[in-house]
């Protein structure tokens, strides 16, 4: 058996009488986090009631349409003409390399452009129904990010940390603001129903944020909400009996169970499931629509059906009174052209332009953009320069985003990248500048929406990290936080 001296023992177990000391001193000093919410003075929500703003809010709703894999800023929504001019001669600065087969070869777009609208938009032959509403969108040329791997790229637009394990936006924004229909999700998903995008159900995840406000999937083919009514229908009042009965025993079990997140989600999601049996089918019955609406988002042609679906079903859940909406392309990272970059993007494109544009427009002929902030974004931009031949590797340091809606001014363009389109360099907008605008403009001041985890005060920005700022120039306000 083995024997220490109480001077070993006190140095295995407790690293050592000093470390004792330096915890008393900085407790005493007030310097330790606080380690739960009632010390931390910040308030914690639990429900998914309507909650008052810090400030009026320009927009109350949020559709972000993820267009997962990174798409190409110089091939969509940034002409180079200098890449013509030095079609296959190096990058004079050389590019940050990210896979094999690359090479420091300057690659022009296979893809023609023209200005369109009234702000004189560039856009591509990829995307002829966003070229038909570019009045209506606030493009930035200039954002940047932090990685160049696809799930670290898409946890940063979405989190503000490339690393999993921090809330998604629409956690955030459900966390702080709650939703205006009670018998609805504040933060729903609608993915593709052939499979999930890289990162899967990770990119609506709600993290230390309770339970209830992860992002709840609904589906766009079959029912639209899985096991939402008995496979058996039952007797009248017995389903109201059986919830009645379940709510009583989930109450008691909480009782003893006091503080644990998921459980009451749990039983929150069972009362709004219970809800949703009378108000979802009526939210997500595309037959009412008329005939011209499904034709606009595309309904009508298969090869753009599944995404202009989705996108409808967005603009039916925010007419409803839903919080946020994500909306993702099809399964893996169908913008991410290593090869065959006009090919592929053709494709993808098509998939996805019709349903975007219309989106936009329907909700502007219904009077809902100016509430709704649409967002377009992927994770990452492209290398100006070749990967295998005729595709451009990931690049972190440019790509184009667009909002539309939600008081942020149409016909914008705003922030330049270099000559080559390989940096943002005038007006740069990071991920973290992007959140807090969008929490801005929901009436949210981004550095006051706090959750006390690990020590700390969390907030959606990571602004502890990052210096996010709002992104004034990009607003149609007339007063802007910082």
């Amino acid at each position: 058996m083995m024997q220490f001296s109480r001077r070993e023992m006190l140095g295995l177990s407790g690293f050592g009488l000093g470390q004792l000391a330096v915890a008393d001193l900085i407790g005493g000093a007030g310097l330790l986090g606080a380690d739960t919410a009632e010390q931390s003075g910040v308030p914690i929500y639990g429900d998914l009631r309507a909650r008052k703003t810090h400030f009026p809010a320009k927009a109350k709703a949020v559709i972000q349409l993820i267009q997962n894999g990174g798409p190409s800023q110089m091939d969509l929504f940034d002409p180079k003409p200098l890449l013509k001019r030095m079609a296959g001669k190096p990058h004079p600065d050389g590019v940050e390399i990210h896979q094999p087969n690359n090479t420091n070869s300057l690659l022009p777009s296979p893809l023609k452009f023209r200005k369109y609208g009234e702000c004189g938009m560039d856009v591509s032959e990829a995307l002829p129904h966003a070229s038909s509403i570019v009045d209506d969108l606030c493009f930035v040329r200039s954002m940047h990010t932090e990685h160049n791997n696809h799930l670290e790229g898409l946890n940063m637009l979405l989190t503000c940390k490339i690393f999993p394990g921090r809330p998604v936006m629409g956690s955030w924004i459900s966390y702080a603001l709650g939703t205006e229909n009670q018998n609805l999700p504040a933060y729903v998903v609608l993915r593709d129903p052939d499979g999930y995008t890289v990162g899967g159900k990770q990119l609506w995840a709600n993290a230390y944020l309770p339970a209830l406000y992860q992002g709840v999937e609904f589906s766009t083919r079959g029912a639209p909400i899985h096991h939402l009514n008995p496979p058996t229908p039952l007797p009248s009042g017995a389903q109201r009996a059986n919830l009645d009965f379940l709510q009583k025993l989930n109450a008691r079990h909480l009782r003893d169970r006091p503080g644990e997140s998921e459980l009451e989600a749990r039983i929150e999601n069972f009362e709004l499931a219970a809800r949703m049996q009378l108000e979802a089918p009526k939210a997500l019955n595309l037959s009412e629509e008329t005939k011209a609406t499904q034709n606009l988002y595309g309904l009508d042609n298969p090869a753009t059906a599944k995404y202009g679906t989705r996108c409808l079903m967005a603009r039916r859940l925010v007419e409803s009174g839903v919080r946020f909406v994500q909306v993702t392309t099809s399964p893996g990272q169908p913008w991410d052209h290593h090869s065959n970059i006009r090919g592929g993007m053709s494709k993808i494109a098509t998939q996805t332009d019709q349903g975007a544009a219309a989106l936009v427009k329907d909700l502007k002929k219904r009077g809902l953009l100016d509430s709704t902030i649409v967002m377009w974004a992927g994770e990452f931009g492209r290398l100006p320069t070749t990967q295998n031949g005729t595709g451009r590797d990931h690049n972190r340091n440019a790509f184009t985003m667009w909002f539309a809606g939600g008081g942020f001014k149409p016909g914008l363009i705003y922030g330049e990248t270099d000559e080559f389109g390989y940096k943002s360099i005038i007006n740069r907008v990071s991920v973290p500048d992007m959140i807090a605008s969008v929490c801005h403009q929901m009436g949210l001041d981004h550095r006051r929406v706090q959750f006390p985890q690990g020590g700390r005060l969390e907030t959606p920005s990571n602004v502890t990290v990052s210096g996010a700022k709002v992104v004034g120039d990009l607003l149609d306000n007339s007063v802007f936080g910082s």
